[in-house]
């Protein structure tokens, strides 16, 4: 810590010790529980504002979950690992960071740094990766870059939220040496790299308490042992107790205004159940947290608003993140990258490729302004003529939010039917919490809410009509009322409204280009009791389905006269959202006997694929080129063009391991039993457990290939240095091809003959490097002491040799260099 940033905590904590002794009880416990869905309350007689914070983890919502409040919409998680560059995703940080000032947000909820345990996780796409190296290191990336523009970051979920099944009451039972290696060491990388300022306790219990008032894990190793100073905040609802969660290390207690703090946990001060010293401690950190974010007068803020980072080209970086993150996983005969003038036609296939899926679905879910779809990025750089466009197959035959065509505004009317105000409605979504209403409606005379306009068909045939969300609903197109019923709850889970599957309630014959009134009247019910007072519902559509025969046969055909053939497939929100997790990893519809039969008609085969998280891919040895575009983020369309036609080299490499099919997968046990989940498998996830098995995956973690050829001439090893253990690898790589690259170099530990239960390899460092065609390049990497290291207790080595094994992925090593360690244990 400098000088200039020890006076400046100092400064803080002076100005805390002051401000503590003015509060009483009910005050500070107020002080501890959410005001509302996203705040904490103000403080005015000590100069606090309101503390505010919002949802990530690729873009900054705001206190709105509305289209009408658009945000930059960054590409997924997996994405940003693959780029395996810390310093961009630090440069998304700081675009974050000035989206949330944008935004008067104070906080972002992110990152999230589970790790993939299993390609059955239903938030794969939220987390970075299987390797908890690559996870801390982005994360880091991701924390500092947040922070130094002023916002504070809640890094989450800790700990050992891996899975969605049962995600509010599973006991994830695990030992503590895979629990210290694994899953923790994210966090503890990240706290010890980006000093963050907030922590998120996640919903799960691990090996008896719940996360929220787990002592051992929060004060014991986050607080006491790592040294973390900042505030945790719950996931929303998770708290269950008030002794306990006080106690157990939890300071704020999400979302409000009823929590077990408030009012409860003042009346447990006063009941002798907690100590208020406890409460002024939990107090501290969150006055701590409002400082350092701004929010509170009496205290400088860490950065200061003439600090702030240079403003960022939120739609360029997104652009750049894109492609960077693309993972070329196959490119039989260099059909890639396109020549636009020599390649001919082009046949662009697939739903997706038209609607793109450009996030996963739940609380990661942002609205940007706009999204560039795969089709309009191509039309947009090639000539006139030589794409064409078919469907070929559409993922899902589920209804989605109201869109294209269709011109809507929300009416809110009293009991009697009186208009109390109006909002507009970029699609057929209302999401208010709280307060956050139209001007001139409040909650106690909101009676209906209207979503009414028109839609204007792109297709004639027979359109489905449906509802998201709970309640009481009265559906009408065209003058007719086609629906008058009630959507109930299957489930327990809080946010089912939000993320449960829309339902189809009618069809209308419609025809293409005839504009037809539309409504869907929502009554509101009684909210007094709810723990948050919550608007939430949704007009839902799809358009006439199309002989699903006659779709694959226009494809091929198109396919089949087209010198290229491109086919966008993807997953759906049924299949990558929070709230649920995967039951198996194909490809929905007939999205694989789409690319079989264009891949037989046309060589020149390209599959992009829209996922956020592995899929099978049984026709990857039939088609020239396989490129992963993840959730790409709204400039997704763009990044595609470039990359496709070689204005920009696919950068990505994979940061999971991706199996040929889920039968052969490692993990696949994500459901409890008896409410419990055992992580059996212990230290053996992703690469590896690949590493133990008989069975090949279909791509290693940390593969990936780009434009030009690279061959790994000399590595050299520097340490282990004496002050610290770290270890230099300095490694010299050549690009052999005719253009310019990026390469990521990789270095893995192993120890051979080791008398520990160990994988064979385990990503110790890496770096990414530019290189001129022909050129040299040499990068430095640090391996950290901690890379040799095991639990046993403690952190200890092993003596005597190590390897390093470096180059292009775990299973594709090009160079071998040993390091000798001495016995000892780590601090």
């Amino acid at each position: 810590m400098n000088s200039h940033h020890a006076e400046h905590e100092a400064g803080i904590e002076s100005a805390i010790d002051a401000a503590l002794p003015e509060l009483d009880l009910d005050t500070k416990t107020r002080l501890l529980a959410g005001r509302d869905m996203w705040s904490l309350p103000a403080l005015p007689e000590i100069g606090l504002r309101s503390l505010v914070m919002s949802d990530g983890p690729i873009g900054v919502r705001g206190v709105r979950w509305t289209a009408a409040d658009p945000s930059i919409a960054l590409p997924s998680p997996t994405a940003m690992a693959a780029t395996w560059d810390p310093e961009l995703i630090r440069r998304a940080g700081r675009l974050l960071a000035q989206e949330a000032r944008r935004k008067g947000v104070h906080v972002l909820l992110a990152p999230t740094v589970n790790l993939h345990r299993s390609p059955l996780g239903g938030r794969h796409f939220e987390c970075y990766s299987e390797d908890p190296y690559l996870t801390g290191a982005i994360g880091t990336g991701y924390v500092r870059g947040v922070q130094e523009g002023g916002v504070g970051t809640t890094v989450k979920h800790f700990v050992a939220n891996d899975a969605e099944t049962d995600r509010f009451t599973v006991d994830n039972v695990v030992d503590e040496r895979t629990l210290r290696e694994l899953y923790l060491s994210p966090f503890e990388m990240i706290v010890a790299g980006a000093k963050p300022w907030g922590v998120m306790a996640a919903y799960n219990s691990v090996n008896g308490p719940t996360m929220t008032e787990h002592d051992e894990l929060q004060n014991g190793v986050l607080r006491g042992e790592w040294g973390f100073d900042g505030a945790i905040v719950s996931d929303w609802f998770a708290t269950r107790s008030t002794a306990g969660a006080i106690d157990g290390g939890l300071d704020v207690a999400m979302p409000g205004p009823r929590t077990v703090y408030g009012e409860a946990l003042a009346a447990a001060v006063r009941a002798g159940e907690v100590a208020e010293s406890t409460v002024d401690d939990a107090v501290r950190r969150v006055l701590r947290l409002a400082a350092r974010t701004g929010a509170w007068d009496r205290a400088t803020p860490v950065v200061a608003d003439g600090a702030l980072p240079a403003p960022v080209d939120g739609v360029a970086l997104t652009r750049e993140l894109a492609g960077r993150a693309f993972v070329l996983l196959r490119n039989k005969d260099d059909v890639l990258p396109l020549d636009a003038a020599r390649n001919g036609t082009v046949t662009l296939l697939g739903a997706a490729a038209r609607d793109a899926r450009v996030l996963g679905g739940g609380s990661a879910q942002v609205f940007p302004e706009h999204v560039v779809s795969p089709l309009e990025g191509l039309r947009a750089v090639l000539p006139e003529g030589v794409l064409t466009y078919r469907i070929g197959a559409d993922p899902t035959d589920e209804l989605g939010v109201a869109g294209t065509g269709f011109a809507l505004r929300a009416v809110c009317r009293d009991a009697d039917g009186a208009v109390l105000g109006e909002d507009t409605l970029p699609n057929g979504m209302v999401q208010w919490f709280g307060d956050d209403l139209p001007d001139g409606v409040t909650l106690d005379r909101l009676r209906t809410v209207e979503i009414t306009g028109t839609f204007t068909p792109r297709e004639s045939g027979l359109h489905s009509f449906g509802t998201k969300g709970l309640g009481e609903f009265v559906l009408s197109v065209d003058g007719e009322v086609l629906f008058d019923g009630v959507a109930v709850a299957d489930g327990l889970d809080p946010f089912e409204a939000f993320f449960a599957a829309p339902s189809e309630r009618a069809k209308a014959e419609l025809t293409a280009g005839k504009a037809v009134e539309v409504g869907l009247t929502y009554t509101v019910p009684d909210l007094s009791g709810a723990p948050v007072r919550t608007i939430s519902c949704a007009l839902v559509h799809r358009e006439p389905q199309l002989d699903g025969d006659e779709l694959i046969e226009e494809a091929v055909a198109a396919a089949a006269v087209s010198d290229t053939a491109i086919v966008v497939v993807a997953t759906t929100e049924r299949v990558e959202s929070e709230g649920f997790d995967r039951s198996d990893l194909r490809l929905p519809g007939r999205q694989d006997e789409l690319v079989h039969r264009v891949a037989a008609v046309n060589p020149r085969t390209i599959v992009v694929v829209n996922s956020g998280s592995p899929v099978e891919m049984p026709w990857r040895d039939e088609v020239a080129a396989v490129l992963l575009s993840w959730f790409p983020g709204q400039e997704g369309g763009s990044a595609l063009a470039d990359v496709l036609l070689g204005h920009a080299e696919p950068g990505g490499r994979l940061p999971t391991t991706w199996p040929a099919r889920l039968d052969h997968a490692p993990v696949t046990q994500v459901r409890p039993e008896n409410g419990k989940l055992s992580y059996a498998e212990g230290v053996f996830i992703g690469y590896r457990a690949w590493q133990r098995g008989d069975t090949e995956p279909a791509y290693w973690f940390g593969h990936g290939l780009g434009y030009t050829g690279w061959s790994y001439e000399e590595a050299r090893v520097i340490g282990p240095d004496t002050a610290d253990g770290d270890v230099r690898v300095m490694v010299t790589v050549h690009n052999e091809g005719a253009r310019d690259g990026r390469e990521v170099v990789q270095v893995y530990a192993a120890r051979p003959d080791s008398t520990v239960d160990r994988p064979h390899r385990w990503l110790a460092g890496f770096a990414t490097v530019d290189c001129a065609a022909g050129a040299r390049a040499t990068v430095d990497i640090t391996v950290p002491m901690r890379a040799f290291a095991h639990w046993d207790g403690g952190w200890a080595v092993e003596p005597g040799e190590f390897e390093f094994h470096i180059g292009r992925s775990v299973a594709d090593s090009r160079l071998v260099r040993t390091v000798t360690s001495s016995e000892g244990k780590l601090p």
